[in-house]
């Protein structure tokens, strides 16, 4: 199969040598969804991606999966579910179906619920 590569100057890895670089994630003002970016190597291959978000008493509240992403490097929106529960654990984890899996990538942070306005003093 033959793969069209835009002329972008990229060093691009085999999958064995595909991983996750970085994940960040913050809170949406409304405290009920989180920005999640991963970046990963550049890549030859698509790989898979799953990433769950978990809260503090380990019950998973989002999850979402990627199947061959286009770029390495993605945005997207978690939806959190249930109860706020500090701090949340994000993982993250790169893999290819039948071939190489990187380490799963984690990060562990505290979403912010939203300010409550001030009742009226009248």
């Amino acid at each position: 199969m033959d793969f069209f590569f835009p002329e972008d100057n990229l060093t691009r890895a085999v999958p064995e040598e595909t991983r996750i670089q970085s994940i960040s994630a913050e809170s949406w003002p409304d405290g009920r969804r989180i920005r999640v970016n991963i970046q990963a190597t550049p890549f030859q291959q698509r790989p898979h991606i799953e990433v769950t978000l978990k809260n503090a008493d380990g019950e998973e509240v989002a999850s979402t999966s990627f199947v061959e992403p286009l770029s390495w490097k993605i945005e997207f929106t978690m939806h959190i579910r249930g109860e706020m529960r500090n701090p949340f654990t994000l993982t993250a984890r790169l893999y290819y179906p039948d071939g190489p899996t990187d380490q799963p990538h984690e990060i562990t942070f505290d979403v912010t619920p939203p300010a409550t306005p001030e009742p009226d003093s009248d």
